[in-house]
């Protein structure tokens, strides 16, 4: 069995897109909001591989293949009086899942965020995944009051 010492996370690069759209497909499909569109997605991951001030993205790696992903996304808390960070995109390949590689991600992710000086880490997910709010839990992550609301443009 693969031990969490065994995967390495590193920061995305350009090359790594099209595997990463592949893992954002497998995310969307099973998300109530979202639809797989590689696209967008791939528009979306160059955004913020170009623009490191709008966030970076984090690979898991087992050998030279891709097993997981997140994105850590910056905006300003006018709450917390500074950086605030989002995780976004929080996938393992389902056939890798049950290894540690999620929570290493996401510690991977936190550090990143505390790097930055965030102040707090925010996230969405499917209210009717009871495993990834599990997940989060353990993590340290809170039930918020504020309840999220879209406008598509």
């Amino acid at each position: 069995m693969l031990l969490r010492d065994e995967v390495l996370v590193r920061l995305a690069a350009e090359e790594d897109i099209p595997r990463l759209a592949e893992l954002l497909a497998l995310l969307f499909a099973q998300e109530a909001d979202f639809r797989p569109d590689r696209k967008r997605q791939e528009s979306g991951l160059r955004r913020i591989l170009e623009e490191p001030k709008v966030g970076r993205i984090y690979c898991a790696l087992s050998g030279t293949r891709i097993v997981g992903m997140a994105s850590l996304l910056f905006t300003v808390s006018t709450a917390e009086g500074g950086a605030a960070g989002w995780l976004e995109d929080m996938i393992v390949d389902p056939r890798w899942r049950g290894r540690g590689i999620g929570e290493r991600l996401l510690q991977e992710v936190i550090q990143g965020a505390r790097a930055a000086s965030c102040r707090r880490l925010t996230l969405l997910t499917d209210g009717a995944n009871a495993a990834a709010i599990r997940f989060y839990s353990r993590a340290g992550f809170l039930p918020s009051a504020m309840i999220p609301l879209r406008l598509p443009l």
